[in-house]
Order: structure tokens, then C-alpha cells, then sequence
């Protein structure tokens, strides 16, 4: 698999501009083509559904109001979109346009974030998305979890801060799992450019330790030789242990699956996925 085409949803956050800027390294070192996605919300939406007691003109008010911050959002991310495509000398392309290398596309939808990526995210190689901090709105929440469970593509998770580098340290979270070999196969543009790759397992009943040398050997076929590192289970948590390994291991960039067990499951119960889309410090890629 290549990566050509890549989704970056924007709406004018430092937190999605980071995740823009890390998008945009990402078609560079793929030569491929970024759609910036902005969605603007229905300003009929804003109107609460309180019943008896609202006039026309407080309904009216509400809006206009909606109307406007909705406007000055989509300018301030297209200007986000603008600038940094000219800082970085990226071509503004309408159409696809195979012959002018690194491109990019302004985007502009009406109604909610996460169902226009979940729907455009279908078409993507690779959907880039900022992740979720305790003081995102809720729809950021939607929105990556649109991309995980409704595109059936990779999803790479920024952090919210500026990221020199992504790809050049690759750790893979590995457990034999349909979900990670998944993540492995849409990940391997970048895994065989990384500098180095190291093949993490946590050893247990659901991922016995041969499974590292399994993924080892499949990456040899691919000209990848990794490290492995096969750990024990521990009274950490599964995703505290992927972490902390990759910390340790100066990676910048994780590969894994994404809920290899129901959601409703690690809800309950707490899982991989959730600990790490609530702790990573460095870029994710999952795929579900």
C-alpha cells in the first residue's frame, strides 16, 4: 500500500493546526496529496430544544449569533490552510492533479465534523487527527472516534504540541491481533523508510512471545530488520507498558491496532487503546 492521499480535518484550533502541520510533513515524505476538511456547524443547530417560552426574535438572536462565530471560525482556519501551505511552498490544487507532487485542497462542508470524516475518511490513505485532551470539545471526541470505527482506515493521533519529527523511530505495538496487522500493513510506507523499528510485545495468553518474531520475519521480507523487545505482563496496564517502552526507546512515532476488544468492553474494564489515546505524548497510528 502507498500513501497518496492524506485527510486532515481542520477547524481553526491550535490543536488541529498542529495536527495540519504534522499532515502536511506526512505528504511530504510520501509525496502526497493533503484535503484540509473544515465543517461548518448549521447555525439552526444552535437553537435548544426548549419548547413553550422562546420567541421568534431570542430564536432569531441565537442564529445570527451561531451564524457568525461559525464564520469567523471557517476564516481563521482557511487562513491557517493558506499560510501554512505558502510557508511550506505546497501547491493549492481544485482537482486531483497527479503531476504536481506535494498538493493540498481547501475543503468546506456545512453540519457535524464527524460524520463528514467519517464519510470523506473513507476515500483517505491516512486520516490525521489531534487527540483528544480533557479540555477538547466533545466533538473532537466524535470525530476521532468516527475515523477509528467508521472509515476502516489508518488514523494517525497528534499531540497537542508542535512535532519535529514522525516516522524516524518506529515502534509497533504488536499482539497478532486482525487490528495490528492491519495498522502494520498501513503503516509499512513509513516502517520501511523509518531509521529504526522495534517490535513491541507484551507477553501473555492473548499475544504469546513467538508472535514477535512472526512480525520480524514478515518485515524482513520487506527489508526491515527490528529490534524486539518482548515484555512481561505486569500489574501495569497493557497501554502504560506500550507507552513507557516507547518513551524509553526514543520513538516518535506507534503502531497499533485499535480496540482489539469491544468499546463497550474497554469501557468497562479500561484497554490499550483507551490508556493511549489518553496518554500518548507522541504521534499513534491506528487502525480498528
Amino acid at each position: 500500500m502507498t500513501i497518496k492521499s492524506i485527510l486532515a480535518p481542520l477547524d481553526g484550533s491550535n490543536s488541529s493546526e498542529h495536527a495540519f502541520q504534522v499532515a502536511l510533513s506526512m505528504a511530504r515524505q510520501c509525496t502526497a496529496h493533503l484535503d484540509a476538511l473544515h465543517v461548518r456547524s448549521n447555525p439552526k443547530d444552535a437553537v435548544p430544544l426548549l419548547g413553550e417560552g422562546m420567541s421568534g426574535a431570542v430564536i432569531e438572536d441565537i442564529i445570527v449569533a451561531a451564524e457568525k462565530e461559525s464564520n469567523e471560525r471557517a476564516h481563521l482556519a482557511r487562513s491557517i490552510f493558506e499560510k501554512v501551505c505558502q510557508d511550506e511552498g505546497v501547491t493549492i490544487v481544485e482537482v486531483p492533479s497527479p503531476d504536481e507532487g506535494i498538493t493540498a485542497r481547501w475543503i468546506e462542508e456545512t453540519g457535524r465534523e464527524d460524520e463528514a470524516t467519517g464519510i470523506r475518511g473513507r476515500l483517505a490513505d491516512l486520516i490525521v487527527l489531534p487527540r483528544p485532551t480533557p479540555e477538547s470539545s466533545v466533538s473532537a471526541t466524535m470525530t476521532l472516534n468516527a475515523a477509528l470505527v467508521e472509515t476502516g482506515r489508518a488514523v494517525l493521533v497528534v499531540p497537542d504540541r508542535p512535532v519535529d519529527t514522525v516516522g524516524s523511530r518506529v515502534a509497533i505495538s504488536w499482539n497478532g491481533s486482525a487490528e495490528a496487522a492491519r495498522a502494520v500493513a498501513a503503516a509499512l510506507p513509513l516502517i520501511e523508510n523509518a531509521d529504526r523499528v522495534l517490535v513491541l510485545t507484551i507477553d501473555g495468553d492473548e499475544a504469546p512471545a513467538h508472535v514477535a518474531s512472526e512480525l520480524s520475519d514478515y518485515l524482513m521480507w520487506h527489508g526491515v530488520s527490528a529490534d524486539m523487545d518482548v515484555s512481561p505482563v505486569t500489574e501495569r496496564q497493557i497501554g502504560e507498558t506500550v507507552l513507557s517502552k516507547s518513551a524509553e526507546w526514543n520513538a516518535d512515532l506507534l503502531v497499533m491496532g485499535a480496540y482489539t476488544h469491544s468499546r463497550l468492553r474497554q469501557l468497562i474494564m479500561g484497554g490499550v487503546t483507551r490508556h493511549v489515546l489518553n496518554e500518548a505524548t507522541l504521534p499513534v497510528l491506528l487502525v480498528h
